[in-house]
């Protein structure tokens, strides 16, 4: 039934096959599946930023990106707005955290803050009655409450929510790394930034993103090569699905709950 709502406002509006994402429709279709009861937006936030030499610079887009579809799907009346990746990264002059490695793009915590807000402004205009901010980085979760705080206290009188789905990312740490550990994985293999739980998630997502040849290779992995604690070497699109289940599912239920407990 995932996706059905969707599903059956596109089909009276387009042959197109259906889609989530918001950028996949034409104006006219998403009026019409905004009328027909999908009133819940996610909005996906990634990052642009080392991860090692074995991950591309695009992880965390293509990770949210991908989750998000899933989550909205399980959803069955939402959709997934563009992937915001342009994120507070750390300073530029000195260079600090990931900004000292080529590739990196940082913004302000201001102008990210004026930039989600603007979204959520933006989809609260159109329709839209749940504004879901999802973030697959840990720099920026502040932010994500901040934006919703101030919004659901202008709102209040109004039936137009954002919630910050902090869960989102909470599960890809303590929780992930318990299932890792269970299904064999060592703890001091996981890691906190490219070791093995954050190369396992991007195998089972998109491995097209992960250089084999280096996360098994010599000498190993550290920090001076950006990544933080654990250990690659062992990395596998099963480890990674454990997590991609994980997050979905848990996301999911975090999200009917806020949903569910704006209409009692």
């Amino acid at each position: 039934m995932a996706g059905l709502t969707v599903a059956l406002a596109l089909s009276a509006a387009s042959p197109a096959e259906a889609s989530v994402f918001l950028e996949d429709l034409t104006w006219t279709e998403l009026r019409d599946v905004i009328a027909a009861g999908t009133t819940t937006i996610i909005i996906p936030i990634g990052g642009t930023e080392q991860s090692g030499p074995a991950m591309a610079l695009g992880k965390h887009n293509v990770r949210v990106k991908f989750l998000a579809a899933k989550i909205a799907e399980k959803l069955g009346n939402a959709l997934v707005a563009p992937v915001i990746s342009y994120v507070p990264e750390g300073n530029i002059d000195p260079p600090s955290s990931h900004m000292r490695f080529p590739g990196t793009i940082t913004i302000s915590d201001r102008t990210f803050e004026q930039l989600l807000e603007s979204a959520a402004r933006s989809f609260r205009h159109h329709g839209f009655r749940t504004i879901v901010l999802m973030g697959d980085h840990g720099g920026y979760q502040v932010d994500e409450s901040h934006v919703a705080d101030q919004l659901n206290a202008e709102w209040a009188k109004t039936p137009a929510r954002v919630y910050a789905a902090l869960d989102y990312y909470r599960l890809s740490r303590g929780p992930y790394s318990e299932k890792l550990v269970a299904a064999g994985a060592k703890q001091a293999e996981i890691g906190s930034h490219a070791g093995l739980a954050d190369t396992s998630l991007m195998l089972a997502i998109d491995p097209s993103l992960v250089r084999k040849d280096r996360i098994a290779g010599s000498p190993k992995l550290g920090a001076r090569d950006g990544a933080y604690g654990g250990d690659p070497a062992r990395s596998s699109a099963e480890f990674g699905q454990l997590g991609v289940d994980l997050i979905v599912n848990g996301t999911t239920q975090a999200i009917r709950a806020f949903i569910a407990s704006q209409t009692k």
